[in-house]
C-alpha cells in the first residue's frame, strides 16, 4: 500500500509498504481522512523523541472497514468509523478503572518512541483493535470525523475541572484551545476569556464562544483578566500551549483556590511560581489524551455544539503531505488543521 513515511528528521517520502495484517480482534480500515496533528509537526524534526524514523505518522483519522478478524463482533464490512489514537490493553488496573489514557501498556498510533513503534494513518490502510473503534453517525463526513480525536482531547481536559457557571480562562487559541472553548461552552461555563499572541486566532476564539479575547503581549494582561473576573482572577484556567510563558500566565491569572488544567506540553520542563501555587492553594491538573469521551464528542458534533469546520484550513491528497508539513512546521500564518486523504 501507499504510505507517507518519516524517513529522517524533517524528511517525508511517499513509499510502498506491506499491507497491515489484522489480528483476530482487529479491524482493517481503509483510511479516508487523517489530520496532521500539532504533535506530528513538533515530532517531525525529532525534538520530541516520539517520532523516531522510520515511522508512518498520523493518528487523527476516519475510514471504512474493509476486513475484520475472526473474533470481531458488533461491526460489519463497509461501516464508516473513527477510532481512538490510544491503543490500550483493557485489562490493566487503569483500564479497568476507566482511565484508558493511563494504560500501563499504552501505545499511540503513528508513534515511535524507543519503547514501541506503531505505524499510523498517513497510509491507505491501518489495522486497529476493535475496542478503540466507533461507528460514525449519519451525516458526519470523514473529514470532520478525523477531527474527533482532537475534540476528545479538549472534552477530556474540560472534564478534569469543575467549570459549570465558573469564570474560565483559556491560554492559547490554537487548535486545542479553540476546541476547549467550544467544549467549555457546551459544559455551561460562566464568563470565558481567551488569550493568545495571534489576533487572527483571537478573532476565531470570539466566534466559537469566547466572550473576551486578550492579546498575551499586552503589558497589563493579568490586571485585565482580574478586571473581567471581579478583581479575583479566573476560577478555572486551561493552558493549551505548554510553554514557559503560557504556564506563567496561567498561574498568575488564577484566583485563590483555582484549578489550573495543563493541556499543552511543547516544553518538556517549565519553572512554576511555587510560592503562588502554595499560598493561593491552586490545584494543578494534568490532562492526557482522552478516556472514553468519543461518544460524547460525536454527539456534540452532530448536535452542532462543537463545530470543527471553521478549523479545517485545507483538505489535500496524501502525496501533497510533505509540502503541507513544511508549511505547518514553518508556522504559515492562518493555517490551522490540514486533513490528508490517502
Amino acid at each position: 500500500m501507499k504510505a507517507m513515511m518519516l524517513v529522517d528528521k524533517k524528511k517525508l517520502e511517499l513509499t510502498d509498504i506491506l499491507d497491515p495484517s489484522p489480528g483476530s480482534r482487529d479491524l482493517l480500515v481503509r483510511v479516508k481522512a487523517c489530520g496532521i496533528c500539532g504533535s506530528d509537526v513538533h515530532g517531525f524534526d525529532g525534538s520530541t523523541g516520539r517520532r523516531i524514523p522510520p515511522i508512518v505518522m498520523g493518528h487523527e483519522a476516519a475510514g471504512e472497514i474493509i476486513a475484520m478478524g475472526s473474533e470481531v463482533t458488533g461491526f460489519r464490512i463497509g461501516q464508516p468509523i473513527t477510532f481512538d489514537s490510544t491503543v490500550y490493553c483493557g485489562t490493566c488496573d487503569f483500564c479497568r478503572a476507566g482511565k484508558v489514557n493511563l494504560c500501563d501498556r499504552r501505545q499511540v498510533l503513528g508513534v515511535s518512541c524507543g519503547d514501541y513503534r506503531r505505524h499510523g494513518c498517513f497510509a491507505e490502510m491501518v489495522a486497529i483493535p476493535q475496542h478503540i473503534a466507533y461507528v460514525l453517525p449519519d451525516g458526519l463526513s470523514y473529514e470532520n470525523a478525523a477531527m474527533v480525536e482532537a475534540v476528545s482531547v479538549a472534552v477530556h481536559a474540560v472534564s478534569r475541572a469543575s467549570v459549570e457557571g465558573e469564570d474560565v480562562l483559556v491560554v492559547g487559541a490554537g487548535m486545542i484551545g479553540q476546541l476547549t472553548i467550544q467544549a467549555l461552552r457546551a459544559s455551561n461555563c460562566g464568563k470565558l476569556i481567551a488569550v493568545d499572541i495571534d489576533e487572527g486566532r483571537l478573532g476565531r476564539a470570539l466566534k466559537v464562544g469566547a466572550g473576551h479575547a486578550l492579546n498575551a503581549e499586552r503589558p497589563d494582561l493579568v490586571p485585565a483578566i482580574q478586571h473581567l473576573t471581579g478583581g479575583h482572577g479566573a476560577a478555572v484556567v486551561f493552558d493549551a500551549v505548554g510553554s514557559q510563558a503560557s504556564v506563567t500566565t496561567a498561574i498568575a491569572s488564577a484566583r485563590k483556590g483555582a484549578q489550573v488544567v495543563l493541556i499543552g506540553n511543547i516544553a518538556p520542563k517549565v519553572e512554576i511560581a511555587l510560592q503562588a501555587v502554595v499560598t493561593r492553594e491552586l490545584s494543578l491538573l494534568g490532562t492526557c489524551a482522552s478516556a472514553g469521551e468519543y461518544p460524547q464528542c460525536l454527539e456534540w458534533m452532530v448536535a452542532g455544539k462543537i463545530d470543527v469546520k471553521p478549523l479545517i484550513s485545507a483538505v489535500a491528497p496524501l502525496d501533497e503531505g510533505p509540502k503541507w508539513f513544511d508549511r505547518l512546521y514553518n508556522r504559515e500564518a492562518g493555517l490551522m488543521k490540514v486533513i490528508l486523504k490517502p
